[in-house]
């Protein structure tokens, strides 16, 4: 059970592996591209349809029909990735219950964005964890877990790469465990729970008054979606790419400026040089670019 493409080494490992996957359920597909006449299937669906695999996109996970149908495949076993909260009708179905991967350390880090926060919030470690579920989200006994540095270059894109194979690693080694029949389990310790909240726009707005790092840890954790912004000129500039630096223009925070054809913004503590931005409705462009063809009226960026 899966959408997106950090699910899709998940379900590729288990097949490769030789695991008899006997069906695959993931989202709706959606309309999109020229005049929304397009037919968009999820990264799983393509996958499955791929390898032969039976697809289910069931709108109502309550639905009789999809309890129905899911039921016939009479799994063993549930296997979660990135997917929706299932209702207790669907997780208790199988037999070995229902594991779920999720993109954090857990207790560390329960919610819908963990790779984004552990990067915004400066952390130098992070992991996978793989769960059985049950009622609360991300709440369940922990089955296996394996660390991931946070490289100092990384921004929420790389780490999601290199979470979402080592996560698809840590799935085939859990059904192993589950399948040879010496899996153990522990609690969660209540007194590590820390949330990693869906994000929207305004978190990704940039506070200049903040430190450089904090501000950088910002715009990683925010590239490439949906990218952390300032206002230049009354309009949305999104940064992507930028790095602390020791530049100082004794300015207030906000204050952009240039030095020797690189672009610097003042912060609560030092400047960080911008590298590559994306004003609205522009595309992304290195600095270098942007300076060439856009004529800076006010260097004060809120």
């Amino acid at each position: 059970m899966g959408t997106p493409e950090f699910a899709v080494p998940s379900l590729q490992y288990l097949v490769d592996a030789g695991y008899p996957v006997v069906g695959v359920v993931t989202a709706p597909d959606k309309t999109g591209g020229r005049g929304m006449k397009e037919t968009i299937s999820s990264p799983v669906k393509a996958f499955a349809v791929q390898h032969g695999i039976p697809v289910f996109q069931p709108t109502n996970l309550k639905s009789k029909d999809f309890i129905e149908s899911l039921s016939r495949l009479e799994a063993d076993l549930q296997v979660v990735v990135a997917f929706r909260m299932l209702p207790e009708v669907v997780w208790k179905m199988p037999p070995m219950g229902t594991i779920n991967l999720h993109g954090s350390l857990l207790p560390s880090y329960r919610g819908a964005a963990p790779i984004q926060w552990a990067i915004i919030n400066g952390d130098k470690m992070t992991g996978v964890t793989t769960f059985r579920l049950q009622h609360a989200i991300d709440s369940g006994e922990i089955l296996l877990q394996r660390e991931i540095p946070i490289l100092e270059e990384d921004n929420a894109s790389t780490l999601h790469d290199r979470m979402m194979y080592i996560g698809a690693s840590l799935v085939v080694s859990t059904v192993d465990m589950l399948s040879n029949g010496d899996a153990t389990t522990y609690k969660q310790a209540l007194a590590l729970i820390s949330h990693a909240p869906k994000i929207f726009h305004e978190d990704a707005h940039i506070d200049w008054t903040k430190s450089s790092m904090e501000i950088n840890n910002l715009i990683r954790g925010m590239s490439p979606f949906p990218g952390a912004w300032t206002k230049l000129d009354g309009a949305e500039l999104k940064i992507t790419k930028a790095k602390i630096s020791s530049e100082n223009s004794n300015h207030k925070p906000g204050t952009a400026f240039l030095k020797n054809k690189n672009l610097f913004v003042q912060t609560g503590q030092s400047s960080i040089e911008l590298l590559e931005v994306q004003l609205a409705g522009k595309r992304k462009m290195t600095v270098r670019d942007f300076l060439n063809g856009y004529q800076v009226k006010d260097w004060y960026l809120t």
